[in-house]
């Protein structure tokens, strides 16, 4: 790799650490100990089908120099509102999710709930700290914090996954009987799990606010290859990941009677458990450490999507005209935007919380299903921004991906409509 690709690199790490959390952590683990392998074809196919999708607002961005959501209002202002619009619908039950799960591996690593009675002190605690450092401005440092952290836990992981492999699947009850997929529990699983694989497809945006940012930070415009080849990395390393984490999950837990807690503290424990037993108790330590970093990443890398997306779209409702020069819109800085928007997301996410005290699988399941509804519409708007019209020729998505966009688009509406349909009809 040359010197270039280095600057590059960064956007797709943090969209890799992003997706890491909650869908793979908790939904690909549940998906294993609950179906087996039943469901890895949904977790296959929502990686494939949504791709395209999340691919489109790095290209997009690195043709344009701008971030997809300046496109939502090339398209139309109404665009820009429905976008803001699902943000604000979406980003509090999103961002409590990954909150509540990341407070039950800090939880599980210093054991809080057994010295303060107080239930919700931990994601107070957590909440608090994310803010600090987003309002400091000291991302730049857990950036790299989040870059070693990464690579502890995809080490440990496919170590973890291969060892597995080799012991084999653990023994089953003797009166074990598989689970039915095709029921109510079993569908709304399946939709809640595709929901966010790899992640909530309405994020994508968050793919183009940090190509640019990195740009800002590098001084350096990196080819399409190159700015395409650091978002891959990241696409297949969380994909890998999901399938291991399902693994895991069929491998130590199905058909052993065992259920994986509601608890969020208790829930972390289990999930640090199916590593230690296959590497060994001596790592049980290091382990929660690494999953405790890589969701905490994930919980400032949240909260620092949605405050940079709800600035930009504050920033893009305030424009009025477009620069003659280069084509990009007039924008007025609106100062404080963004850390008023990181404190609206901590608070609003931090009721949500309060009211799903002790059912994280209830809040995970919601937040997933909202995410999974609304992504048809940000599929069809991120396809039609890599047209010609938008990007120019050189830079559109291949024939291949077109097909795949239109298959993507369909596999979205019919699962949509038939959830819908399944659940009020």
């Amino acid at each position: 790799m040359n010197q270039n690709f280095w600057k590059t690199l960064g956007p797709g790490i943090l969209f890799a650490s992003t997706a890491i959390g909650v869908s793979h952590l908790v939904q690909s683990t549940r998906a294993g100990s609950n179906y087996g392998f039943m469901l890895l074809g949904f977790i296959i196919l929502a990686n494939l089908m949504k791709y395209p999708f999340f691919e489109y607002a790095s290209r997009y961005a690195n043709a344009t120099g701008e971030s997809i959501i300046d496109g939502y209002k090339r398209i139309g202002n109404w665009m820009l509102w429905l976008y803001f619009i699902i943000t604000i619908g979406s980003m509090f039950f999103v961002s409590a999710a990954v909150g509540f799960v990341t407070a039950g591996f800090l939880d599980n690593l210093f054991g809080i709930s057994s010295v303060v009675s107080f239930k919700l002190f931990t994601p107070v605690l957590l909440f608090v700290v994310c803010m600090s450092i987003l309002l400091l401005g000291n991302y730049k440092a857990l950036d790299g914090l989040i870059k070693i952290v990464g690579s502890v836990l995809l080490v440990s992981t496919l170590i973890a996954f291969f060892i597995t492999l080799a012991n084999g699947p653990v023994e089953k009850l003797p009166d074990f009987k598989p689970p039915i997929v095709w029921d109510k529990t079993g569908i709304l699983f399946v939709i809640a799990l595709m929901g966010w694989m790899p992640t909530a497809l309405d994020l994508s945006s968050w793919n183009s606010l940090w190509t640019i940012e990195r740009i800002k930070q590098t001084g350096y415009r990196p080819t399409l290859k190159e700015t395409l080849l650091d978002f891959n990395l990241g696409y297949i390393v969380s994909a890998v990941l999901a399938i291991c984490f399902l693994t895991l999950g069929a491998f130590m837990i199905y058909g052993t009677g065992i259920e994986m807690p509601a608890a969020s503290h208790k829930f972390a424990n289990s999930v640090v458990t199916l590593y230690t037993q296959t590497i060994g108790h001596w790592s049980y330590f290091i382990i929660a450490a690494a999953g405790f970093s890589i969701m905490f990443g994930t919980s400032i890398a949240v909260f620092d999507g949605y405050a940079r997306a709800i600035e930009r779209c504050v920033e893009l409702f305030t424009s009025k005209s477009i620069d003659a020069q280069n084509g990009s819109f007039k924008v007025k800085e609106i100062k404080y935007a963004y850390q008023i928007a990181v404190i609206i997301v901590a608070i609003g996410s931090f009721v949500i919380i309060w009211k799903f005290t002790s059912d994280l699988k209830s809040l995970v399941d919601l937040a997933t299903t909202i995410s999974f509804l609304i992504s048809p519409i940000i599929a069809i708007v991120n396809f039609r921004l890599v047209s010609e019209q938008y990007i120019g020729k050189e830079n559109s998505p291949p024939f291949w991906m077109k097909i795949l966009s239109y298959l993507g688009i369909i596999f979205l509406i019919g699962f949509c409509i038939f959830f819908i349909y399944y659940n009020f009809f």
